[in-house]
């Protein structure tokens, strides 16, 4: 769910921090995932389910085997934030140097070598489609979306000027249990959880 407000400037700096003032309270005291993207707060009213997380866990450790030490697949806070461009993501899991973590304050969108979403059941559009325009406008450079719903899922790269904003001019599809490549490094995507027909609280 998308909640705009009316009749404001989109990207005031005014507004964009009392709606960071307003999803760092909710975040504390409603459930789900709050975020802001150009069209306003979006929430998320499902919080993760256990094969959300697992699908992350899994993904997290596979990278981590395969790239240098001193970069990490961080999963968790704090948020992903870029202020003048009035956006505040969370990604899922993000490809990051160690040494940038050594840091107060949300993380510099430009600091990611990658981040990584699995698809919410509760909300897919907010990754295949709010998060594909906002992460390039960010400088992200690698987005890749897991999709427990279906089994599939796509790599995003390339960002390249659109008259609609920077967008990610590559996407390379995927399915299930085939090699995935996620910037300079490959993962196997076999064993990853698939959401139950039947579990419509998983998201």
């Amino acid at each position: 769910m998308t909640i705009a407000p009316d009749g404001a400037q989109r990207g005031a700096s005014h507004l964009y921090r009392a709606m960071r003032d307003f999803v760092q309270s909710a975040d504390d005291t409603l459930p789900g995932k709050f975020e802001i993207t150009k069209e306003g707060i979006v929430h998320d009213m499902m919080s993760p389910s256990r094969r959300h997380e697992l699908t992350a866990l899994r993904l997290r450790k596979r990278l981590e085997r395969v790239m240098p030490e001193e970069l990490v697949a961080h999963t968790g806070e704090p948020d992903v934030e870029d202020e003048p461009e009035g956006v505040m993501r969370r990604p899922d899991l993000m490809v990051i140097a160690e040494a940038d973590m050594d840091a107060e304050g949300s993380f510099d969108p430009r600091e990611l070598i990658a981040a990584v979403e699995v698809v919410s059941r509760s909300n897919p559009d907010n990754d295949w489609v709010g998060k594909a325009r906002d992460y390039p406008l960010l400088g992200i450079p690698v987005y890749a979306i897991f999709d427990p719903r279906t089994g599939t899922g796509a790599v995003l790269t390339d960002i390249h000027p659109t008259p609609d904003g920077p967008r990610y001019a590559t996407r390379k599809d995927f399915l299930y249990g085939e090699d995935v490549t996620i910037g300079e490094w490959t993962i196997p995507t076999d064993g990853l959880p698939r959401y139950r027909d039947d579990g419509a609280h998983e998201g």
